[in-house]
C-alpha cells in the first residue's frame, strides 16, 4: 500500500519533516512517498505545491498527507485547497500555547532554525570539532572532548559523532581500536588520562563482516574470523577496563546518540 505525504514549509521544512515523520513511522504497513516543499514564501509557490499536491491525489486515487509550518495566514488558505488531510503543526499547537502563556506568538519564519544564534554557532563548532576529532586522526584536543566514543573500525563512532554535534551540540570524539591496540590487553596509553570520557560501541560480527565487505571485497578486514576476533577482544577489554558500552547492531544513529546521552549524564548544549 503506497500513499503520498507532503512537508510545506515557509523554511527549510526541517520541522514539518521531523514531526511529520515521527507520526508516519507509526504506520509501517504503508509505503509513504515524501515529497517536501521548502520556501514556499509567495502566493505562486503556495499555488504550485497545491497543484502538484492534487494532480497526485487524482491519479493515486488517494487523499494525500499535508504537514504544513507555514506562518502566512494567506498562503495557509491557498494550501487548505489541496485535496489531502491537512496537519497545520503551528496552528495545531501555537493556540494553545498562547492561551496557556497569556502572550501571543511572533509568528517568525525560521525561528527554530536561525543561523548566526549561540545554539547555531555552538552546533557548528561541534560538528567541526567531531571531524577534526574523527577516527584518531588527532588526539591532542581530547581534553576538549565531552565524550570520546571507542570500538573497532566500521562499528558506527563518526556517523554518531556527527549525530551528537549536529542535534546536541555536543564534542564527540572517537578513536578506533586496531588489532595492535588489543594485542596489548589494555588501552592505548593516549586514551588512558581521559578513561572518564570514554565510551565504548560494539557491532554482531556477521553485521560488521558485511559493512566491511562493501568497503573492502574479500578481504582478511572484512573476513568474519577477524571481525569474530576484533569484536570478542573489544567487548573483553570493555568489560575489563570497566568502560560503558552499547551494541549498535539494531539500533539508529539517533537511539545510538541518545542513548549515550542518558548513559553518560551528558547534558545537551543544543534542543534537538
Amino acid at each position: 500500500m503506497k500513499r503520498f505525504a507532503y512537508f510545506i514549509s515557509d523554511g527549510t521544512g526541517i520541522t514539518a519533516e521531523m514531526l511529520g515523520n515521527s507520526l508516519l513511522a507509526q504506520f509501517d504497513t504503508i509505503d509513504f512517498e515524501r515529497v517536501t516543499f521548502p520556501y514556499v514564501d509567495s502566493v505562486e509557490k503556495a499555488q504550485k505545491a497545491v497543484e502538484q499536491i492534487n494532480k497526485q491525489a487524482e491519479e493515486s486515487g488517494h487523499q494525500a498527507l499535508i504537514f504544513d509550518t507555514v506562518i502566512n495566514a494567506d498562503l495557509r488558505k491557498i494550501i487548505e485547497q489541496a485535496n489531502g488531510l491537512k496537519i497545520d503543526i503551528f496552528d495545531t499547537f501555537l493556540g494553545k500555547m498562547e492561551q496557556a502563556l497569556g502572550v501571543s506568538s511572533s509568528y517568525s519564519v525560521g525561528k527554530s532554525h536561525s543561523a548566526l544564534t549561540p545554539a547555531y554557532l555552538s552546533r557548528i563548532d561541534s560538528v567541526n570539532f567531531a571531524l577534526d576529532n574523527d577516527d584518531g586522526a588527532r588526539t591532542r584536543h581530547y581534553r576538549d572532548a565531552d565524550v570520546i566514543l571507542v570500538g573497532v573500525s566500521r562499528c558506527g563512532k563518526t556517523p554518531t559523532c556527527l549525530y551528537l554535534a549536529m542535534q546536541y551540540g555536543i564534542r564527540a570524539a572517537n578513536y578506533p581500536l586496531t588489532e595492535e591496540d588489543m594485542a596489548d590487553l589494555k588501552l592505548p596509553k593516549v586514551l588512558e588520562q581521559f578513561r572518564s570520557k570514554l565510551f565504548g560501541l560494539t557491532i554482531d560480527p556477521d553485521r560488521l563482516a558485511v559493512i566491511r565487505h562493501e568497503r573492502r571485497a574479500n578481504s582478511r578486514y572484512a573476513s568474519l574470523k577477524q571481525c569474530y576476533h576484533e569484536v570478542d577482544e573489544v567487548e573483553a577489554l570493555f568489560e575489563r577496563e570497566q568502560i560503558k558500552y552499547i551494541s549498535t547492531t539494531d539500533k539508529s544513529v539517533e537511539e545510538i546518540s541518545t542513548r549515550i546521552l542518558a548513559e553518560t549524564g551528558l547534558q545537551r548544549r543544543l534542543q534537538s
